[in-house]
């Protein structure tokens, strides 16, 4: 019965950081074999992944994004965040945060190859110019 849910700002300006956090019940974060991303979808434009902490808060992130990504959690509160960077209006999409059983090299992820066994609801962010 896991349920993932995103929350955060619907609304973020050009160069500040959109910070995301994704709280998780119904399992644990930091036992399993679990990777918990973050992917985003844009109009035009197919499903891109971010980037990954997993159970033993290894991060991953997508070459793309790299630069201007973090994820982070807090074991506590059984929830991971998103902290993207400098963000333009190209980064305005649809957020999900996801889970997968086991991992992967990065290409798969990049890739699309991965298959996520949990989804949240999505959050839609927009940046303004």
């Amino acid at each position: 019965q896991v349920q993932l849910q995103e929350s955060g700002p619907g609304l973020v300006k050009s160069d500040q950081t959109l910070s995301l956090t994704c709280t998780v019940s119904g399992d644990s974060i930091t036992t399993g074999n679990n990777y918990w991303s973050w992917i985003r979808e844009a109009p035009g434009k197919g499903i891109e992944w971010i980037g990954y902490i997993n159970f033993r808060g290894t991060t991953a992130y997508s070459s793309r994004l790299e630069d201007r990504a973090s994820i982070s959690r807090d074991a506590t509160k059984n929830a991971f965040t998103l902290q993207l960077r400098a963000v333009t209006p190209e980064d305005s999409a649809m957020y999900y945060c996801v889970r997968d059983p086991k991992g992967g090299y990065n290409f798969e992820y990049e890739w699309g190859r991965i298959e996520y066994n949990a989804w949240g609801r999505g959050t839609q962010v927009t940046v303004s110019s």
